[in-house]
């Protein structure tokens, strides 16, 4: 269950202390990752690639203690569990967001994607887990390949985001450029790195 923390009970008290009130809070960094497993896994198991994109952000970041504590408002919010939200095209051919709550076991992850997003496409109403969740935001802009994007800085959504256009092939491999912002406070450079890092070896790691 969610619950709000004191700064100085936590080892983010310095970074709240200097960036919550920021006029620029966010970071964002660029990475181009080797999805060439991650595209064999989708062509042989029968799974989107998104889905299994969005299962391994997850993955990177579940034993990551940063990403547990995000700033909502002027608070800091410790939860207990982690989701990944994914953009979900609707049947009136407009966009809904469907917040996935991440699971070990990759066929439970995918059989919640699938049953979620479809019902999410169906009725045309957002499923939001973010009262319940950590929930890292995602965007996949499969229409063109992009070598970066800058999410918004609102001020009210302060989750970490990830976005991603089509992926590039080179001879036999397969690279996507991603950006990831995350809010200063919630987590450091090199935690972030850290989580780019992980995200790598479980791509690699993926059966």
């Amino acid at each position: 269950m969610p619950k709000e923390v004191q700064p100085k009970d936590t080892t983010r008290a310095k970074a709240y202390e200097l960036w919550m009130k920021a006029p620029n809070p966010m970071v964002t960094f660029f990475k181009t990752i080797d999805v060439t497993n991650l595209v064999k896994v989708s062509k042989s198991k029968h799974m989107k690639f998104n889905m299994l994109l969005d299962y391994c952000i997850g993955k990177a970041a579940v034993n990551i203690k940063e990403f547990y504590i995000l700033p909502v408002g002027d608070k800091l919010i410790q939860y207990d569990k982690i989701a990944v939200n994914t953009i979900v095209k609707n049947k009136d051919d407009e966009i809904s967001s469907c917040d996935i709550l991440y699971e070990e076991d990759l066929d439970i992850y995918n059989v919640q994607y699938l049953k979620y997003t479809s019902q999410v496409a169906e009725s045309c109403q957002d499923r939001d887990l973010s009262n319940d969740s950590m929930v890292i935001g995602t965007s996949a802009i499969i229409d063109t390949e992009i070598d970066g994007a800058v999410g918004m800085n609102s001020g009210i959504f302060n989750n970490p985001f990830i976005i991603w256009g089509r992926y590039k092939k080179k001879w036999f491999w397969y690279y996507l450029t991603i950006s990831f912002q995350f809010h200063h406070t919630q987590m450091d450079g090199a935690h972030a790195g850290r989580f780019l890092e992980n995200l790598q070896k479980v791509i690699y790691n993926l059966k």
